[in-house]
């Protein structure tokens, strides 16, 4: 075979990569600017809050969370927790104009019982969501644990697979709809808990004292996460959904916690 044919044979297979690489570019940042710059179109004029696009297309997830679960789950029930979250704040400018994770610590501050619900209720929605979706990656991209998460993984629970074990167990105890955590309680050690509804680990004066603490990684367990696909069977849905975790994420929001 001529040396130009064997070049030129070369040449195309490394066309063909460069090809398949940036077919993929879609469901990272491309599909990311276009999700953001949806939800930023949707939001009504001077609301506080606008649902965010997600980091990754609504595909990229699969097999472990389908298309359509997060087409609804993220346009549907993410976006009404906003939308009733705003209009609670219409009411309230001061209220508005706080960080919201530092208005969920301080709900029992707010004097009116409806609102202080509402809040907790459409607040703790639209955090926990946030939240949840920045801690997950496609599969590809899942990561490990930093150094520094790994062994304090293996001071509190043993290991890593141990650890899976407990929030598994956490996650499939959660009565209802609700939410498993991983986090930094105030001494410095890491601690899984779950929560009801949309409670989270920032409540102070909500949730007990004991499960209080700086979130690393939440699940949601509410039946709108995961039930088109795997219907009743929770427990298979937490098992699938630790090959999409963000390990950088969670790793970087350790080393926040800790520092």
């Amino acid at each position: 075979m001529q040396e130009s044919s064997i070049i030129h044979r070369r040449q195309f297979v490394k066309l063909g990569t460069f090809a398949a690489t940036a077919a993929l570019l879609p469901r990272t940042a491309t599909a990311a600017a276009a999700n953001t710059a949806a939800a930023a179109a949707a939001a009504p004029v001077g609301a506080p809050y606008v649902l965010p696009g997600l980091p990754y297309a609504h595909d990229a997830l699969e097999p472990h969370i389908d298309k359509l679960t997060m087409e609804i789950h993220h346009g549907k029930h993410h976006a009404a927790y906003i939308t009733n979250l705003n209009a609670a704040l219409a009411t309230v400018p001061d209220l508005a104009k706080q960080p919201l994770g530092k208005l969920l610590a301080g709900l029992p501050a707010v004097p009116d019982e409806a609102l202080r619900g509402t809040l907790r209720n459409h607040g703790g929605g639209h955090w926990n969501h946030d939240f949840f979706w920045k801690s997950l990656a496609p599969a590809a991209q899942s990561g490990k644990p930093s150094a520094a998460l790994a062994a304090a993984l293996d001071a509190s629970f043993g290991s890593l697979e141990a650890c899976k074990k407990s929030f598994g167990e956490a996650a499939t105890k959660r009565f209802g709809s609700g939410w498993a955590w991983l986090i930094v309680s105030p001494d410095g050690k890491l601690k899984i808990t779950s929560s009801p509804n949309q409670d989270n680990p920032l409540m102070q004066g909500v949730v007990p004292a004991a499960d209080l603490g700086s979130p690393l990684l939440a699940l949601d367990v509410w039946e709108h996460a995961y039930y088109l696909h795997y219907q009743n069977r929770r427990p298979e849905y937490i098992a699938a959904w630790w090959n999409i975790v963000n390990w950088h994420a969670v790793s970087e929001r350790f080393a926040a916690a800790k520092a």
